[in-house]
């Protein structure tokens, strides 16, 4: 009989321990996050399932282009790219990014051209967008949507700051025929 309680008092002990540290690994690590909407196609689809790396950014800075969660409101977190950097003046005009007056490629961009999503003047400058900044503050991040035309994003929202981000993300895990890591 004891040994049947001990061989349940050690099934409780993993389970704990298990519950303990998939709680930890959830809270500062990583965390699933699915795809609401398509304001990131062409690169992420309505209901993609992916992970959020909570610890990148307690060591590295946020990069231009990295694809990001922030917290939109108290209850919406949002999925955008990085577009501009504390310091950046940002436009776009005639469908082209420029920042600090010089034309930046977006090749994620480009592959969204066609049909299914067409590419409409989204023509902005900084200072049209809530804050009125005529460079990005510091700590502070400009965001978008791949989709243009059908994005909630900084020029609605106004640039983030780094403490709304929750993390990076680059891994697609489901569905299973788009599993892949999203290049740097």
């Amino acid at each position: 009989m004891d040994e049947l309680k001990n061989d349940w008092l050690e099934w409780i002990k993993a389970l704990l321990i298990a519950v303990v540290l998939a709680f930890v690994i959830k809270t500062f690590f990583f965390t699933p996050i699915i795809v609401d909407g398509p304001s990131m196609e062409p690169t992420l689809h309505d209901r993609d399932q992916m992970i959020v790396n909570k610890f990148s950014y307690r060591v590295n800075d946020p990069k231009r282009f990295d694809i990001v969660v922030f917290h939109a409101s108290e209850q919406k977190d949002f999925i955008k790219r990085i577009i501009g950097l504390p310091g950046e003046h940002v436009a776009v005009k005639n469908n082209v990014l420029y920042i600090n007056g010089n034309r930046v490629e977006e090749p994620f961009i480009d592959q969204g051209q066609g049909e299914n999503f067409p590419i409409l003047e989204n023509n902005f400058t900084l200072e049209e967008i809530p804050g009125e900044h005529d460079v990005i503050p510091d700590d502070h991040f400009l965001v978008l949507g791949d989709n243009r035309s059908n994005s909630t994003d900084s020029r609605m929202l106004g640039v983030i700051s780094r403490d709304q981000i929750v993390g990076k993300t680059n891994l697609i895990y489901w569905p299973f025929d788009r599993l892949r890591i999203l290049g740097e």
